[in-house]
């Protein structure tokens, strides 16, 4: 049987529809739980719905990942060039009949065609949600006292639009690079990047409409914050590079790898970047002290994290600042304690590993809600405000 094209874009069209049919669920449930609301209430609606079901997304994606359904259709974007995986048995029962427990499958058809259907609903609502805070602005404009503002530029959603399609092509890339590290370690980090977007946007549009200020944060804490900020990113990363190598499993003990502190490691090879899934640039297998070296790496790197999401969650509750994002600090950061322990501990199981995944997820957006909501205090707050007490904004 002749292999299916990369790339065939006679299904495209087809697609498209499916994703229109399937936001029309969110679209329409929008409407109707906001039918007597303002046009700004609507807007908000959407924006916060279209983040959580892009944090949907981002879970689905490790599902489809953790299942090893990546390439459960070989070519993009339709499943052997038909928009479902109906039209393909012919081929899948073919590649499965050749391999029963390859990459192709009925079941992993299925997992990862409906990824892209998500996929495609999240990129038509956040088509929706642009040419709406366009047109909210306009109206605004043109007439000044009768229609509010968007709480934000309407370029905000227009970049978040170039984004989406960008993971897009990200997306294609996983499967006609046969889910080469880099691009899917990429194309996770690019899916968060997208949850950070929108959770700027959507926290913007509740505090709009409740009528909140930012709360003041010293100056001092702000970059706490933003340092930490940036541990869980690259700490994200490292959890990416893991999972897109299968190197969770080259340390099956905690909080010793291999009956040692530190194991025999080989961290070139670990961290040679460009290169094909299990093989090194120069076409041989990646040994196993690489995979043991991805592995520690990122489990170095929890320590760390854990430290400072500690630190955070204590000095906002000393500070009386941030409380909402400072309890879910503390309960995600205990979620990726234990499912991370889980992991490694009970050979990898399939919910822990989503678990995790959608831990790491909701811990970027909590960060981003804690920044989002707060500004850095003036001297003169800092001074006035005593120590350990509420600073209110004005």
């Amino acid at each position: 049987m002749d292999a299916p094209l990369l790339y065939d874009l006679a299904p495209a069209a087809r697609l498209m529809l499916l994703g229109v049919l399937i936001a029309l669920g969110p679209l329409a449930w929008v409407g109707w739980r906001n039918r007597g609301g303002s046009s700004m209430r609507r807007l908000q609606a959407l924006t916060v719905l279209t983040l959580f079901l892009t944090f949907d997304l981002v879970l689905f994606g490790a599902f489809t990942r953790l299942t090893d359904s990546g390439l459960g259709c070989p070519d993009w974007p339709g499943c052997y060039g038909n928009a479902s995986p109906v039209g393909a048995r012919t081929e899948i029962a073919a590649a499965q009949h050749a391999m029963p427990t390859g990459p192709v499958t009925h079941g992993k058809a299925w997992v990862e065609m409906i990824h892209r259907y998500l996929a495609t609903s999240v990129g038509v609502l956040i088509i929706v949600l642009t040419v709406a805070t366009w047109v909210q602005q306009r109206r605004a404009l043109r007439s000044p006292g009768g229609e509010a503002l968007p709480p934000l530029s309407p370029w905000w959603p227009t970049v978040t639009l170039v984004w989406v399609c960008l993971q897009g092509a990200f997306g294609a890339l996983t499967v006609t690079m046969k889910l080469f590290p880099a691009i899917v370690t990429l194309h996770l980090l690019g899916g968060l990047v997208l949850l950070v977007l929108l959770c700027v946007q959507a926290v913007r549009h509740t505090h709009a409409a409740q009528g909140r200020a930012p709360e003041h944060l010293a100056s001092g804490l702000r970059w706490g914050l933003a340092a930490t900020a940036v541990l869980v990113g690259l700490q994200v990363a490292l959890g990416g590079w893991v999972s897109t190598n299968y190197a969770v499993l080259a340390c099956t003990t905690f909080p010793a790898c291999q009956g040692s502190w530190w194991p025999a490691m080989d961290f070139r090879q670990g961290f040679e970047l460009w290169r094909p899934l299990g093989l090194l640039q120069d076409g041989s297998h990646i040994s196993f002290a690489g995979l043991t070296a991805i592995h520690y790496a990122h489990r170095l790197m929890a320590y760390a994290v854990l430290a400072a999401l500690a630190a955070l969650w204590w000095r906002l509750r000393q500070a009386g600042a941030l409380q909402g994002p400072a309890r879910w600090l503390a309960g995600l950061g205990l979620l990726q304690l234990l499912t991370g322990f889980s992991n490694v501990v009970l050979d990898w199981p399939l919910v822990a590993a989503v678990l995790h995944t959608g831990g790491a997820a909701a811990l970027v957006m909590v960060l981003t809600w804690a920044w989002v909501s707060s500004r850095a205090a003036s001297a003169r707050q800092e001074f006035s405000a005593p120590s350990g007490a509420p600073r209110v904004s004005a």
